[in-house]
């Protein structure tokens, strides 16, 4: 695998919690050499997290959404596919079509052709089934066992959790690095399943 390449679906591990630094030292002393540009990575994100859909990840970045659909799970491992890639403004026919099922919710009445960011979002938080969360990540990048893996540190609307992941298209590689960084063991948490748990619509704590 190469950092950055599209290649078909992956195959993810990724958990959070407060504290993996064994696992992460682990992992930068297991990493190959990687591009100096995703040594560390810092981004500004808004998940949109709905009620009723855990299928569907939605976020925006840049000023562009992007939605991920979950494919299958093998051997404990999520399989993700990208579902759509959106950029704003964005016409009303994309929202009512492609983005409004995506959340699997009451689609609203549309006054506009076209949305801004802004008033995107103020839709989303007008209605009673979806939620716009604030998610700063701070990445570090390396790869084990020819699998992409990152130790990052996440605010939740402000609240500080850890993730680590690896992922790739081939599952024992996924399996060995997880052994090899000690995670065996760890449950696999995906970042709607995370941030569902920080902002209380999950009773269930992270992984530590």
């Amino acid at each position: 695998m190469k950092i950055g390449e599209i290649s078909k679906p992956r195959f993810e591990f990724r958990t959070f919690g407060q504290n993996f630094d064994e696992s992460a030292k682990r992992m930068a002393r297991l990493s190959v050499p990687i591009p100096e540009k995703v040594w560390e990575r810092e981004s500004e994100e808004i998940y949109i997290l709905s009620k009723t859909n855990d299928i569907n990840n939605t976020k925006l970045r840049d000023g562009k959404m992007d939605i991920k659909t979950y494919v299958q799970t093998v051997d404990g491992l999520e399989q993700w596919n990208p579902l759509m890639k959106g950029e704003f403004p964005i016409a009303k026919e994309v929202l009512i079509k492609d983005v409004f099922p995506a959340f699997q919710v009451e689609i609203p009445d549309f006054t506009k052709d076209t949305y801004t960011v802004e008033e995107f979002l103020e839709m989303i938080d007008a209605h009673p089934d979806l939620q716009g969360v604030r998610v700063h990540k701070q990445r570090f990048g390396y790869m084990v066992n020819n699998t992409l893996c990152e130790v990052g540190n996440v605010l939740v609307n402000g609240a500080k959790i850890v993730t680590i992941n690896s992922e790739s298209t081939e599952i024992e590689d996924i399996n060995k690095t997880i052994a090899d960084c000690k995670l065996e063991g760890v449950e696999n948490i995906n970042y709607l399943q995370a941030i569902k748990r920080v902002i209380g619509w999950i009773n269930k704590p992270l992984a530590n």
